[in-house]
């Protein structure tokens, strides 16, 4: 009874240290953003140019942003796929020259608008509210941005604590979301992509990609949500990178693969699918993105050739980026990073509008982001606010526990919480409340030697004596060996694996639906159907009088409150010292100990209420396999 004591004190020990020793894969600090400048942007120096600046981007006058893609556009003869393989013909180019004078205001500007403007850039741009056009505020309105007005008409998006009549008040809350309006200049109505020395652009007749964009937003029954306005109604996206739109900086592969990954950042935090589509007739694409110089791909707003505008969106429509900038991959030092810009685009198309805080991604000024650049919890809060949270069902759910020594040699634990679902697996950071950079990734890859999919359980048995991982599938089991990371190829006795469930556990019915270790007691628990079978690890038996209905050994604290059978998973949390049990969308957490000493009417191994999975581990989100790569 002695060992047993130690066995449990010791065991309590290990659980309250790993609680705080979770594997982290890389610092989520967004403390290391950097402005980028450019030498060839015009700096903003005279009042003249700053009312011009706040005029374009709604400072002074909401703009009404989305009726400008459809000003004076041309409308098509036919409609045909403008798949690489079937691009629109070319047709001349009447338009002339454009400049950034193009879209720059005529009306004139009150002074008393102007100052009110400039006095509110600045409060919500965390600079001294000075009402005069010092240096700091010349230098926050010259650096690259983005080309969607920060502030937008009643027609556009808008945050509900940022509205066009809040911006009014003497006040601005600095964390607020920027209601994104639109450029006052005068529409174009050419069509032409700009040329560049050694990579002379076509011409193409690309009116008709505009007016099948706006048929097709016409027919889209939009879905209010919230107060952050409206979004995609269907929850599967299509995507393309235009033929007569690629960009002369980058090998088309290269920008394909950084789109790719930019909407998949969004697919990972809300239940949109993303699908790059070649072959669909162009009026089933949903979001068409394109590179292009001054007047370009149809659009009625040119760009300002080598000056601060990177790119512009249209909000349920389509993307294009400034080929004047050098667009480069996430991890080059020079040029603009294409994966940020995307990121911060695709955000408009989805419904969001400039969001101020520093380390968003929607900021309107462009940003130069590390190499893991992803949404952080307001972006996510925002998105989510349009299109909700992701619920998911998982096979396998389990923390991972792993044997290392710090710089003075001394044994170290760490954990990782991994959830399987068929074929892929995400790896969960409890103290970000996400999971990993980029997860899912494939079974195959990260687990080696074990089925490539439908895991039912991973058991780690963990005593003083005792230290195996097992994964469980059917009638059999694997066991795996964490130090190399792959699957055992035979056991201490030479015997190989797979190995038959009956053969390793006798009593216990097989296959199972899933399985957890109870550390308190050193027995697996393992459940099928209704019912449950304990097996104690030291006696290498079946516990007497199991089988058992699962409602009775883990009864319900509220009455019909129970998933009764048929669990998906069961896990026992490091980090929250607690044990769960999942099923369809939703999770009951195990009573404790602690819960029976602030409250001694709870059952032992009662289950509390349940509450959807999503509530309590976030944004683990299902991503089209077309988004998907196994590195």
């Amino acid at each position: 009874s002695n060992m047993v004591l130690v066995s449990l004190v010791l065991s309590h020990m290990l659980v309250m240290t790993l609680a705080q020793a979770e594997r982290l894969c890389h610092n989520r600090d967004c403390s290391n953003l950097q402005y980028h400048s450019q030498s060839e942007v015009n700096p903003i120096l005279s009042p003249q140019s700053a009312k011009q600046f706040l005029t374009r981007y709604g400072w002074i006058k909401p703009v009404n942003w989305e009726s400008l893609q459809r000003h004076r556009a041309a409308v098509p003869q036919e409609e045909s796929p403008d798949s690489p393989e079937n691009p629109p013909q070319d047709v001349p180019d009447n338009s002339g020259s454009s400049s950034a004078e193009d879209s720059a205001p005529t009306e004139t500007v009150p002074e008393s608008s102007f100052l009110q403007a400039l006095e509110h850039f600045q409060q919500a741009n965390n600079l001294p509210v000075t009402g005069a056009l010092d240096e700091p505020t010349q230098k926050t309105m010259t650096r690259p941005r983005c080309g969607v007005p920060d502030y937008k008409s009643p027609h556009g998006i808008q945050d509900p604590e940022d509205t066009p009549r809040a911006r009014s008040n003497s006040t601005v809350s600095n964390s607020s979301a920027e209601a994104a309006p639109h450029n006052d200049g005068s529409p174009t109505d050419a069509s032409s992509s700009g040329t560049r020395a050694g990579r002379p652009r076509e011409k193409r007749f690309l009116q008709q990609l505009v007016e099948r964009s706006q048929k097709q937003r016409r027919s889209v029954v939009y879905v209010r949500s919230s107060d952050w306005g409206m979004g995609f109604s269907k929850r599967a996206l299509k995507w393309r990178l235009l033929g007569e739109g690629y960009s002369s900086w980058l090998p088309i592969e290269d920008q394909r693969k950084i789109l790719k990954r930019a909407f998949r950042l969004w697919s990972e935090v809300i239940p949109l699918n993303f699908q790059e589509d070649l072959t669909s007739r162009a009026s089933e694409i949903d979001v068409k993105l394109g590179f292009g110089t001054r007047r370009h791909l149809g659009c009625s707003q040119a760009f300002d050739g080598a000056g601060q505008e990177l790119a512009h969106a249209w909000h349920l429509g389509d993307i294009h980026f400034n080929d004047d900038k050098h667009f480069v991959p996430p991890r080059s030092e020079q040029g603009i990073n294409l994966l940020t810009v995307a990121v911060h685009e695709i955000g408009h198309v989805l419904g969001l509008p400039h969001i101020s805080r520093v380390g968003s991604v929607m900021q309107a000024s462009y940003n130069s982001q590390n190499a893991y650049l992803e949404l952080d919890r307001k972006d996510r809060n925002a998105i989510q606010g349009i299109y909700g949270t992701c619920g998911q069902q998982f096979g396998t759910v389990f923390d991972m526990v792993y044997k290392g020594e710090d710089e003075e040699g001394h044994v170290k634990y760490k954990f990782s919480t991994y959830f399987f679902r068929s074929s892929w697996y995400w790896r969960y950071e409890n103290q970000y409340s996400r999971p990993r950079y980029r997860d899912p990734i494939l079974l195959r890859v990260g687990w080696h030697g074990i089925p490539s999919e439908g895991i039912d359980a991973c058991v780690h048995v963990w005593t003083t004596d005792k230290d195996s991982v097992l994964f469980f599938k059917g009638t059999q089991f694997w066991q795996y060996d964490t130090e190399n990371d792959r699957a055992c190829t035979e056991d201490s006795q030479g015997r190989p694996f797979p190995q038959l469930i009956k053969d390793r556990f006798p009593g216990v019915p097989s296959p199972i639906d899933t399985a957890f270790f109870d550390r308190r007691d050193h027995n697996i628990f393992f459940f099928r159907g209704n019912n449950v079978t304990a097996f104690n690890v030291d006696l290498n038996r079946k516990v007497d009088g199991y089988p058992k209905r699962i409602i009775d050994v883990f009864p319900a604290v509220v009455s019909g409150d129970h998933p009764v059978g048929n669990l998906d998973a069961v896990y026992f949390s490091y980090y929250y010292n607690a044990t769960y049990i999942f099923k369809d969308q939703d999770y009951w957490k195990v009573v404790d100990e602690r819960d029976r000493k602030s409250n001694s009417s709870l059952p032992y191994n009662g289950l509390f209420p349940h509450h959807s999975i999503s509530s309590q581990w976030l944004d683990i989100c299902d991503v089209h396999p077309s988004m998907l790569s196994p590195d």
